[in-house]
């Protein structure tokens, strides 16, 4: 199938899965602990759009359904969204540039990164909040790049930066931080509830200055890996090819490695460690549409978005009053499916 036919029938399952998208986020407002009509979850929306505010009537809600929309439920979903989202996108820019299907955004060590710096704030006891964000997170963000920038300048060889030597330099820096946090854990054991909960990943904590703050560089971000999507398709068809069409192939990884590293430390500060989602995702869309990136990106913006809004609509409704982390449910997606990939990829190439 050409771009161009691809092209003319992936806006409309653009459009599907926007729909789909807009489905799930009103019946995930109406789930929960105290159940919402999807009816009053609609009204409660619309009625905060300037031009509409004036034409919808919400005096009939009850005050307490409409606090918990607009202050509990609705900034969980878009955070959860938006984390899905770039997640999503950060392993289909991995999966290109590694060539490797089972790459996920936390290869650069990211993760671990993060869990290390949240660990060493809650250890601390940094409870302040600054821009509505908790201390913890700051330092999950700053952990999470600076280890990203370790693991960049161990795989370094000159002015080139070798996939293979990326990929080993994440394994040993994320084990040598997973145990430095097993030490910290078991040293300060007061603290072993909350470590273990940031660590598995939640939503619990989403509020719209954190959604205000991380939406402006999570959009930027996006938009220039999505400018460099014909670049991406050349990296894919191999690194010879790409340099026999032009592409500066050192730069184009060194861009999309710091700048996707950086977007997923911004979700992990905000949501904690939630793994997988950047390996399904992309994966699945590939199966379905490709591997041309013009469209992969933008499909996995909402796919990402769809399933990490899913995970964590289990998250917190699968039992009746008891949130498990969304990190398990990831989990427990996740870790079949890269079984899967991992048995695939004895007979098939990653293209």
């Amino acid at each position: 199938m050409t771009y161009l036919r691809q092209k003319k029938y992936y806006k409309i399952y653009m459009l599907i899965l926007l729909l789909i998208f807009i489905f799930i986020s009103i019946m995930a407002t109406t789930l929960g602990t105290v159940k919402i009509p999807a009816r009053d979850v609609v009204k409660i929306v619309l009625s905060k759009i300037n031009f509409l505010s004036e034409k919808i009537d919400i005096s009939n809600i009850k005050k307490s359904n409409i606090f918990i929309v607009l202050n509990i439920r609705l900034p969980r979903i878009i955070l959860a969204s938006l984390v899905g989202a770039v997640l999503s996108v950060v392993g289909t820019c991995y999966q290109a540039i590694f060539r490797n299907p089972m790459a996920d955004p936390y290869v650069m060590g990211a993760s671990s990164g993060a869990a290390f710096g949240a660990t060493f704030g809650i250890i601390l006891g940094f409870n302040n909040t600054v821009l509505g964000f908790g201390l913890t997170s700051l330092f999950a963000f700053a952990g999470a790049l600076l280890t990203t920038l370790i693991v960049y300048n161990l795989a370094k060889v000159g002015n080139k930066i070798s996939t293979t030597s990326v990929l080993l330099a994440g394994i040993v820096v994320s084990s040598l931080l997973s145990s430095v946090i097993s030490i910290m854990m078991v040293l300060n054991h007061d603290e072993l509830a909350k470590i273990v909960t940031w660590t598995m990943g939640s939503f619990n904590g989403a509020n719209w200055k954190q959604i205000i703050i991380v939406t402006i560089p999570i959009f930027l971000g996006i938009i220039v890996l999505s400018s460099m999507t014909k670049e991406m398709n050349a990296v894919v068809i191999g690194e010879e090819s790409a340099q026999n069409l032009g592409v500066n192939i050192e730069l184009v990884k060194k861009i999309i490695l710091i700048l996707s590293s950086f977007l997923a430390a911004c979700a992990v500060s905000v949501s904690g460690i939630i793994g997988f989602v950047g390996l399904i995702v992309p994966h699945l869309f590939r199966l379905i549409f490709g591997s041309d990136h013009r469209i992969l990106i933008p499909i996995s913006v909402i796919g990402g978005a769809i399933f990490l809004l899913i995970c964590d609509t289990l998250a917190r409704t699968a039992l009746n009053g008891i949130e498990i982390p969304v990190g398990i449910i990831t989990s427990i997606f996740g870790g079949p499916f890269f079984l899967y990939l991992l048995r695939k990829s004895k007979r098939n190439k990653f293209i």
